[in-house]
């Protein structure tokens, strides 16, 4: 199986992720992202991969270890109230994780977050990335709405504290 992934990732192209995830499906990302972080006082991070190096291949890195390292990398850590969310969409390996910050510890099940990854899956293997995409922010959006409601009038919502564009790694 590692030398079918390898060469899954291998084959993987910056190209074909542009082509799923153009700059238009990237602004409508975005907006969602913009829209549901006025319901709640979460920050949502969203992040796509092409494809690992070969390195981290033969290492066995699965897509949730990769997805803690773009955690860290991407500074979503790094929120006033420990709140940040990443959705990490692997495309090589065909894998969506969400990693949330501490601060949903007992707020939000993992059982919760898994199934708006299968969600989201879901319409990718139907190859509609942009529809996906938008169903996933909007499924966190309804967790954190009901979890983690908005602190209107604490400094939590005076900014943004991450970037809402979506990033291509």
């Amino acid at each position: 199986m590692q030398i079918g992934r390898l060469m899954r990732h291998a084959a993987a192209t910056h190209w074909r992720t542009r082509m799923l995830f153009p700059a238009a499906t990237l602004d409508a990302i975005e907006q969602a992202i913009a829209r549901v972080e006025k319901t709640h006082a979460g920050e949502i991070r969203f992040a796509v991969e092409t494809g690992l190096t070969p390195l981290h291949i033969l290492n066995g890195m699965a897509p949730r270890a990769r997805a803690l390292e773009v955690f860290g990398y991407l500074g979503v850590w790094d929120t006033e109230h420990n709140n940040g969310v990443l959705v990490y969409v692997q495309l090589a390996d065909r894998a969506v994780e969400i990693i949330a910050d501490r601060g949903f510890r007992g707020r939000v099940s993992s059982a919760e977050w898994e199934a708006v990854c299968r969600l989201m899956e879901e319409h990718y293997r139907a190859g509609r990335f942009k529809i996906g995409s938008i169903a996933g922010v909007d499924a966190i959006g309804e967790l954190l709405t009901r979890h983690f409601p908005p602190n209107l009038e604490g400094p939590a919502r005076s900014h943004n504290q991450l970037p809402d564009r979506p990033t291509l790694l």
